[in-house]
């Protein structure tokens, strides 16, 4: 015969007050990094409750619908923050957030890095090429005008390809650029606090 499980306590009035204003203030700042409130608010509750939540616990705190759940909880899988777990004796799919701050970020630079910078690259090297077999077409645009502009372009393809380049330096899945950085930048007098 199993052994009874013991309910969950009750978590306390005040840590719930904190988890749900955690979540709030992380779910304002989802349009920020790119994704929709609910999303944010999906993973603010995994990270802030630092525990596992099955799709139906998540709808419940939430008050949200399963398939704005489900597909939250997707996206944040694609994201790299959030990971499937079991428990044990428990059929149902549980979800974790990452719970290492530095991890978190590398992952959500990387996503911004794919989602954002990577197609506008892709753009801009069009927009270049194009300018570049273009020619005057005598209703005024000269071949200088031409190149100055393929110039101002190839300057902002060289600005982003080093961005990409730095950000996929510093937020790899597995290195600590990030960090790194931020301890070197922390570190210079422009950052230190009272400094001008």
């Amino acid at each position: 015969m199993p052994e009874p499980v013991e309910p969950a306590p009750f978590p306390d009035p005040a840590v719930l007050n904190a988890e749900d204003r955690f979540v709030e203030a992380w779910g304002k700042m989802g349009s920020v990094w790119g994704i929709s409130r609910t999303m944010a608010e999906v993973h603010a509750l995994l990270y802030i409750s630092g525990s596992p939540m099955c799709t139906d616990d998540i709808m419940a705190r939430l008050q949200i619908s399963r398939g704005n759940a489900s597909m939250s909880l997707r996206a944040l899988l694609d994201w790299g923050v959030v990971a499937k777990t079991h428990k044990r004796g428990d059929r149902k799919e549980y979800f974790a957030a990452e719970q290492d701050v530095w991890s978190l970020m590398r992952a959500i630079v990387r996503e911004r890095i794919k989602r954002e910078v990577d197609p506008l690259l892709v753009s801009l090297h069009e927009i270049r090429d194009d300018i570049a077999s273009s020619k005057p077409s005598g209703a005024g645009a000269s071949e200088a005008e031409l190149k100055a502009a393929a110039d101002r372009v190839q300057s902002m393809v060289e600005f982003f390809e080093m961005a990409s380049k730095l950000g996929q330096r510093f937020a790899g899945p597995t290195g600590h650029g990030l960090q790194f950085a931020a301890s070197i930048l922390s570190k210079t007098p422009s950052f230190k606090k009272g400094s001008s």
